[in-house]
């Protein structure tokens, strides 16, 4: 049903509007959303191996990683680890923001074949741990690889992030949620001395574990820990790097009211503040007076427009030029569709793209940077060309 809403319980108050700029150049029309494949069990990411394979590797929040190798989806899964995430996630009974939740391949799989996961255990407790390929088999993950990367206990059951992305500097990315409930009751967004409500920058082992980047920003001081690379951040459920200028985007889910875009620009020595819970999107939300360090998003919107943004990716493939240089995000329950850019004069554009009926739990990348939409109600869509 059109704007069905999983959030249902996220209360819609206070409701403003927003200023949405569109341009000409760029229109629903210079696109086609084209489904295929389907009958996939809440599907929440897709992405690639980096290996020149062209597969195309989905994450079902019950636990499997599932494979499209030319258009067919494989079975057996790739992994199936169902039977040791959070039971209400595998279950699939009810609303559930555990799970299987990330997937990220190392930059150098091709030769070493590990990737890392990003799911919540039987305990609820955030796990990253990282696996290998079969030997004897490039469409079979060992399930009996697994080690250990980073653990993070969740105080409660709803925004544990989850999102893991290695970034152009080899190093792998990790969303932390500030841990749920509403209103940050830890203050977990600000307090440097706990890893949620943070973006955090590790170099993983290949055999379990990780160490800490020299040049992480909170190195050496004694109130912060290491691995925080930015702050402020309520539930980054996705982020992504911009392919072609290393750019970082960050969507953050809102509270009440505005949902925000958050950007970080390459040449950042990281360190950000976004604000929450000081500001939800570019408004107060408590604690006043805020540092004045808070760095403010680059784009949001109301409650009248969305309830829960979806982060996605600039886009940086052939098929469709009109998209070309374009932030292209969404909203998981309104299934609304944006693009954004900063134009010549350094000013953010944001243009209303498409209203859909699709639960956008996602997007995703191919290794020619083509663009993907996820439904969650199991259908993996590509950006094509109109025609």
């Amino acid at each position: 049903m059109k704007r069905f809403v999983l959030f249902i319980l996220w209360a819609l108050m206070l409701v403003q509007p927003v200023a949405v700029v569109a341009q000409p150049a760029i229109s629903a029309s210079a696109y086609r959303l084209n489904p295929i494949a389907d009958g996939f069990n809440r599907p929440l990411y897709v992405t690639h191996a980096g290996d020149g394979s062209n597969r195309l590797f989905v994450v079902e929040q019950g636990g499997r990683i599932l494979i499209l190798k030319d258009g067919v989806k494989l079975h057996p899964p790739f992994l199936d680890i169902s039977s040791i995430i959070s039971p209400e996630a595998a279950s699939g009974f009810g609303y559930s923001e555990r799970g299987l939740l990330g997937l990220a391949f190392h930059p150098d799989y091709a030769n070493n074949g590990v990737f890392y996961v990003n799911y919540t255990d039987l305990e609820g407790t955030t796990i990253v741990a990282r696996y290998r390929v079969s030997a004897d088999n490039p469409d079979l993950a060992d399930p009996t690889s697994a080690a250990v990367v980073l653990t993070q206990q969740q105080p409660y059951r709803n925004h544990n992030g989850g999102h893991v992305t290695f970034g152009p500097d080899g190093y792998l990315y990790i969303g932390m949620g500030d841990g749920g409930s509403a209103g940050d009751p830890l203050g977990a967004g600000q307090d440097l001395n706990i890893l949620l409500g943070k973006l955090l920058r590790i170099d993983p082992g290949l055999n379990g574990g990780y160490t800490v980047p020299e040049d992480n920003p909170f190195i050496g001081r004694s109130n912060a820990l290491p691995e925080i690379w930015a702050y402020g951040l309520r539930n980054p459920w996705r982020f992504s790097f911009d392919a072609q200028t290393g750019d970082l985007y960050i969507g953050d889910v809102g509270q009440n009211q505005w949902e925000e875009i958050n950007f970080q620009p390459a040449d950042s020595s990281g360190g950000e503040n976004y604000g929450w819970n000081f500001y939800e999107g570019r408004h107060p939300y408590s604690g006043l007076p805020a540092p004045s360090d808070v760095v403010m998003p680059v784009a949001e919107y109301g409650h009248n427009l969305g309830i829960s943004v979806t982060g996605g990716y600039v886009y940086r493939g052939e098929r469709i030029p009109a998209l070309q240089g374009y932030y292209i995000y969404g909203d998981f329950g309104w299934g609304t569709i944006w693009a954004l850019r900063r134009d010549a004069s350094g000013v953010w554009q944001n243009t209303f793209l498409a209203d859909t009926n699709y639960t956008i739990s996602s997007f995703g990348e191919d290794e020619n940077h083509e663009l993907y939409l996820i439904d969650y109600t199991g259908i993996i869509l590509r950006f094509d060309p109109p025609t």
